[in-house]
């Protein structure tokens, strides 16, 4: 299900008169706004727009929403999943009905087989010149596949990205390191001996008992959490699920790599030990942030967008040294962290134009004013005079935002500074607009200056200015080939889809048990699974991604 103001009623018309309303969707692109001509030219048209990565309500009412209105004459009425549903988008296509504009993340691939989405290429063409602009030569890699090269959605990722900040493989708290002397951590086996040495020293903090390593995988995060790391552990760039050789585009399913058993198997180790939260496989997203947010967990594997409210949380609270520092921990010294690999543009997904909307031109008009220097700005900074200044020809936040930004997790749905960045069109926060502004206000120099008296405390120790210091440069890693396979549309209702499906499934449930279980139980644990995975025919998946990830490097012109 996903949010709707309609009542119960009419959902049961729809799904009785789905069909019928399908077999008028248009596939051109060129339907008209037939809706807009009973209306004056100065009253807003409302879209509605499906997010399908939002959790919560966005009210589209905020200075900033309100400027955006002003500028275009659209009013967002933005949509999500209930509680994590992922039978939104089916239940759009049984339907026939569609919201105006449509974020699907890995769903895409079905509403392009349904023409439930309309196809962009004409109308970028004829007046699409921002995003034309923004794209330039990276406009291939929005193209669907080599077989259907169109183009059916825009957003999600910035173009031109510069690495400044990375949540490496693992984080760990600051006063873990000032406690020990501020020691190096490179290896997992560093890791869990700065966290055993601190917890022998600090059995508790503020009056709780101090865990060790906490994580979040009794849902989708599973992914985040336990299997990302596992491949960063192996100095394996992020591709989801699949590890892939950058040069052939040969692509192998992660989980059937022989040293990712050992990330795994130290896992095991350290719920064994006690240093694994017991609570890491059943805690809810809330549960897990409001342990973060008491200061009394050492360690995590995680992504800061993910844990950010709880970073926030501990600034607030006055416990700059509960905050975490970002590692580029791998299983031993022979792998290279890839926390600051540059995937150049990703590509794919992207905010597409449904085939029932009466507004498809309105629609488009949007997207690629969202585009625009001009929004661009806007969606990354503010207000001029409300959230930042311009002060000898430079754009400066104010000191109530910039305060607000680091402890305020309220921040962007407050003022909507940054809520409306991804996943629409952006340059990206590498990007400079015309006046040699930096795009974001997330620069190397701002990053630094945003730290705490306790990061540049630490940081000093070591020597560094950044926390990207003591990873492997952007530089010294390259460029991928073939982007993050992440992102690729996969086929619907295809072999592969369907094998890596019950792949995903099975594995996230037979390796937690692998964790939890007895360490003398794990090989033959780990052996049974890849027997199975064998069984559910994923050498064929395998064959079938690297197809995918060549062609797309075809597309690209990457190999």
């Amino acid at each position: 299900m996903f949010r709707r103001k309609w009542p119960l009623w009419s959902l049961i018309l729809v799904l009785v008169v789905g069909i019928t309303l399908a077999g008028c969707s248009s596939e051109t692109g060129k339907k008209g706004d037939d809706g807009d001509k009973s209306k004056s030219s100065d009253e807003p048209i409302t879209l509605t727009f499906f997010n399908a990565d939002l959790t919560s309500d966005v009210s589209f009412d905020d200075e900033v929403a309100k400027k955006i209105t002003e500028k275009t004459g659209v009013i967002l009425d933005i949509q999500h999943p209930v509680g994590g549903d992922e039978q939104a988008i089916p239940l759009m296509i049984a339907s026939g009905e569609y919201p105006d504009l449509i974020y699907a993340k890995g769903d895409i691939g079905k509403l392009i087989e349904a023409g439930g989405v309309i196809k962009l290429d004409d109308l970028i063409e004829e007046k699409g010149d921002n995003l034309k602009k923004m794209y330039g030569d990276q406009l291939d890699r929005l193209r669907n596949s080599i077989d259907d090269p169109s183009i059916y959605g825009v957003g999600t990722y910035g173009v031109e990205n510069a690495y400044w900040k990375t949540s490496g493989t693992m984080s760990i708290q600051l006063d873990v390191l000032r406690e020990l002397g501020y020691p190096e951590i490179k290896t997992l086996e560093d890791y869990e001996n700065a966290l055993t040495d601190y917890i022998a020293k600090n059995p508790e903090i503020d009056g709780q008992k101090t865990i060790g390593l906490s994580l979040l995988g009794s849902d989708w995060r599973w992914l985040i959490t336990l299997g990302n790391p596992a491949g960063f552990a192996l100095g394996i760039q992020d591709d989801g699920q699949w590890a892939i050789d950058d040069e052939t585009g040969e692509a192998t399913y992660k989980f059937t790599i022989p040293e990712i058993k050992e990330y795994f198997k130290w896992l095991n180790h350290m719920n064994d030990i006690g240093l694994l939260d017991p609570e890491s496989f059943t805690q809810t997203h809330d549960t897990y942030i409001s342990k973060l947010s008491s200061g009394r967990v050492l360690g995590i594997a995680d992504q800061d967008w993910n844990y950010g409210d709880a970073d926030k949380a501990l600034k607030a609270d006055g416990k700059e040294w509960r905050t975490y520092a970002p590692l580029p921990v791998t299983l031993n010294e022979n792998y290279k962290s890839q926390g600051l690999k540059d995937y150049g543009f990703a590509g794919g997904g992207g905010i597409s134009i449904s085939s029932t909307s009466e507004h498809q031109e309105k629609a488009f008009e949007f997207l690629d004013w969202m585009a625009s220097e001009e929004a661009q700005i806007l969606v990354n900074w503010g207000i001029e005079g409300e959230n930042y200044d311009v002060i000898d020809g430079k754009r400066v936040l104010q000191d109530d935002d910039k305060e607000q930004r680091k402890t305020d997790a309220k921040y962007p749905e407050k003022t909507g500074v940054g809520q409306y960045v991804y996943p629409f069109p952006q340059w990206g926060n590498g990007a400079v607009d015309s006046t040699g502004n930096p795009i974001s206000p997330d620069t190397q120099e701002d990053i630094i200056a945003a730290y705490t008296d306790a990061e540049k405390e630490a940081l000093g120790k070591y020597g560094m200015e950044s926390w990207i210091d003591w990873f492997p440069s952007t530089e010294e890693l390259g460029i991928s080939n073939h982007g993050a396979a992440a992102n690729y549309t996969i086929p619907n209702n295809s072999d592969l889809q369907i094998i890596q499906q019950k792949a995903d499934d099975y594995t996230e449930q037979k390796i937690t048990q692998a964790i939890l279980g007895k360490p003398a139980d794990f090989d033959a644990a780990w052996d049974e699974m890849q027997e199975k995975l064998i069984e559910m025919d994923i050498e064929k998946a395998n064959k079938e991604m690297t197809k995918i990830t060549q062609d797309t490097m075809k597309l690209w012109g990457t190999k």
